[in-house]
């Protein structure tokens, strides 16, 4: 290896020409500046973040601010020591001989020169979207391949005549074929320096609308997303974390697991990423419905429409008159009153949060109906609490409902789904009847999030209100010590008025100490939703998303080929039919994942079931044709693999998955926990037990295609 103490370079000897003082010199002189600035950031951030984590953390708008600034510099801190010099991905050459270096963020020396532009910026675009028919005014681009912090290889890639002078290895694809034959690892690599024109021009596209990325297998699709979500929160002020931030939705844990690192290392530690199932607390443990009939009934756009009438049943104003005692004496409370304060609840206001719009109103009435002047409201209320009567009449018009209970009665009280879903036959109500109503399956969770959304949180109705007391109950004492102060002191006038005054009194509650409810990171309004695989997400489950982006602000990515139910309409017919319009189209139709010997044995299983799938091209041929052989060659196959290639992984992907090899390096997985995954070697084992149809044929599709190396197929003898 040629390197030496102070340089960034580290080239193998067979890169001798790339070492030339000539090609790389420039190159050394920026990294040691950036190399400087980069110690000094750290060391300014650093002291900075100290003493806004030492600063006092005030109330409301102050706390807010403290704890954004806090959070925005642990983020700068954090990416700044994820990565050195690294975090120049490469550099470009005008026509005019101006060289700018791009990195993961922007980074300025203390003279405010630029040392690094942000990939995300307008001005860093030539650099991923220069190609010779259109080179954006580029001379050169040069891209570099960093191992542990050293440059271990770099490409130059020239767009004019002038460009060839002082240039080594110009192969334009060089370093994008290179990534592609690497090992894959059990995380998503880093790719943001190979980025193609094609997919650069899908993660730069405005944020309005909705953008739905169509692609096969191997096209970047998730790459697209992950850097998408990125640049969204850069580039948009729309989307930005203070303006509702990116949620982004995986099919599977797995593949959460897979592109974890990904976001962060492109600067951005804020983006909430879920599974739909990880929307509702009970997604967690919740397995797959096992009754087809039920999913379709349960996954439908109509059955979420049961729970605004199941609701509306529990918000009946009373209609007998009712006597309620205060401090000032008897009035009665009738029909009419009862539906003016039911009337007081916002519209859009959930249920459960309603309920203090409504005893606010209903107090406000009883307190009109005094002769008195002048009425102490805190006093009225705290007599009205205690009125059984009248707290009990409350409660059964209007009630806390708990969600579970909600969407539970649906299922156990057949007359109380028949009030709800009128629609329903007698053979379906039969159908959805449970003996154990709470017994939850993944179909019941877009109803439960429906519930939520219409309800609220009962826990929050319930904190509200008692908080509302500890704050009556501490201002009670406070006014007590103030009027005992009054009382002893008659020598500091000044004092004893500012002690009088509502506000100093009301400043020293101590609110901060009151329990609030804890809130729900994944329950939105986002600005901008990102989903990954949406080709297989249900009318009801689409609502689950749509629920948490009144923006109506979408990034859909997913081939209509590896839809398991089948993909029938156009995305425009889909995605209008579930409430979003102003759709959008970008298609990848270059599959630089998959050899083209794995994709031309995959392209035709998947024409069999669908003969006008979407396939695309493969770019790369690995010279190793597809393996077919007898399962119980798995172990052979297995050790064999793992003994030539020291790096990499490997899936074995089954319809009934075997136990997890000890090998950190091999994986068992069904087709549907596989997509969205890539390994270097994949091993299908008894694909026929997949299933038939359009279901077996999409999940043999989807798991051939997860290999970008070698693919071996095993049958039972």
């Amino acid at each position: 290896m040629r390197a030496t103490p102070s340089s960034a370079f580290q080239l193998p000897d067979r890169l001798a020409a790339k070492a030339d003082p000539k090609l790389i010199a420039d190159d050394e002189r920026h990294f040691a500046a950036i190399a400087a600035s980069l110690e000094e950031s750290i060391a300014e951030i650093t002291d900075r973040l100290d003493a806004a984590r030492k600063a006092p953390g005030g109330t409301g708008q102050a706390a807010a601010d403290r704890d954004r600034e806090i959070h925005r510099l642990t983020g700068r801190l954090g990416a700044l020591r994820r990565f050195g010099l690294d975090l120049c991905l490469g550099r470009t050459v005008t026509t005019e001989g101006e060289t700018v270096y791009i990195g993961r963020l922007g980074l300025t020396d203390g003279d405010g020169r630029r040392l690094l532009l942000d990939w995300r910026s307008p001005a860093a675009e030539p650099f991923f979207g220069a190609t010779h028919a259109d080179p954006m005014g580029l001379a050169s681009r040069r891209r570099y391949r960093w191992t542990r912090g050293r440059v271990s290889d770099y490409w130059e890639e020239v767009f004019t005549a002038e460009g060839l002078e002082n240039h080594a290895a110009l192969d334009d694809q060089s370093a994008f074929i290179a990534s592609l034959g690497a090992g894959r690892s059990e995380r998503m690599r880093d790719v943001l320096g190979t980025i193609q024109t094609d997919q650069d021009a899908v993660i730069r596209a405005g944020a309005s609308g909705t953008l739905v990325v169509d692609g096969g297998p191997g096209t970047g699709k998730t790459v697209v997303a992950l850097h998408r979500a990125a640049y969204l929160l850069y580039s948009d002020p729309r989307v930005g974390h203070h303006k509702g931030g990116v949620l982004f939705v995986g099919p599977h844990q797995p593949y959460l697991a897979y592109v974890a690192d990904v976001l962060p290392s492109l600067g951005e530690e804020g983006v909430q990423t879920c599974t739909v199932r990880d929307l509702q607390p009970e997604g967690e443990d919740a397995p797959d419905e096992a009754d087809p009939a039920v999913a379709a009934l349960k996954l439908g756009a109509d059955m979420v429409k049961a729970i605004e009438p199941a609701v509306r049943r529990y918000e009946r104003p009373p209609v007998a008159e009712l006597a309620v005692e205060t401090h000032w004496g008897e009035v009665e409370i009738g029909a009419d009153d009862w539906a003016d304060a039911f009337d007081a609840a916002g519209l859009g206001t959930p249920h459960n949060e309603a309920r203090e719009q409504i005893w606010d109103e209903l107090v406000a009435i009883i307190a009109e109906k005094h002769d008195e002047d002048e009425i102490d409201e805190d006093l009225l209320r705290r007599s009205l609490a205690r009125d059984r009567d009248l707290v009990k009449a409350f409660d059964k018009a209007w009630p806390v409902i708990e969600p579970t209970d909600l969407v539970a009665a649906l299922w156990a009280v057949p007359d109380f789904l028949r009030m709800c879903a009128p629609w329903l036959d007698e053979d379906q109500i039969a159908l959805l009847y449970r003996e154990d109503p709470k017994a939850w399956t993944t179909a019941d969770l877009p109803l439960l999030d429906a519930a939520r959304h219409r309800l609220g949180d009962p826990e929050a109705s319930r904190l509200a209100r008692r908080r509302e007391a500890e704050i009556a109950s501490e201002r009670e004492t406070i006014g007590r010590v103030v009027g005992d102060l009054l009382e002893a002191e008659d020598d500091n006038e000044g004092a004893m008025i500012m002690l009088k005054g509502a506000d100093l009194q009301d400043a020293l509650v101590h609110y901060e100490d009151l329990e609030a409810a804890e809130a729900d990171p994944l329950a939105g309004p986002f600005a901008h939703v990102i989903v990954d695989e949406a080709q297989e997400l249900t009318d009801a489950e689409w609502q689950m998303l749509l629920r948490r982006c009144p923006s109506r602000s979408f990034t859909i990515v997913g081939d209509r080929a590896q839809a398991r139910h089948g993909f029938t309409e156009s995305w425009n017919e889909r995605l209008e039919r579930i409430g979003l319009n102003h759709v959008r189209l970008a298609a990848l139709s270059i599959n630089y994942r998959t050899p083209e010997e794995v994709m031309a044995e995959a392209e035709q299983v998947i024409r069999t079931a669908i003969p006008d799938a979407n396939v695309p091209v493969s770019i790369r041929s690995s010279g190793v044709p597809v393996q077919y052989g007898s399962t119980w060659e798995l172990d052979a196959i297995l050790d064999g693999w793992l003994a030539e290639h020291a790096e990499g992984t490997a899936c074995v992907i089954s319809a009934d998955p075997l136990e997890d090899d000890e090998s950190a390096r091999v994986r068992t997985l069904t087709p549907v926990l596989a997509k969205g995954l890539e390994f270097d070697l994949v091993v299908l084992l008894d694909p026929q037990h997949f299933g038939g149809g359009i279901e077996g044929a999409v999940d043999r599709y989807v798991a051939m295609t997860r290999a970008t190396q070698k693919l071996v197929i095993l049958t039972g003898a």
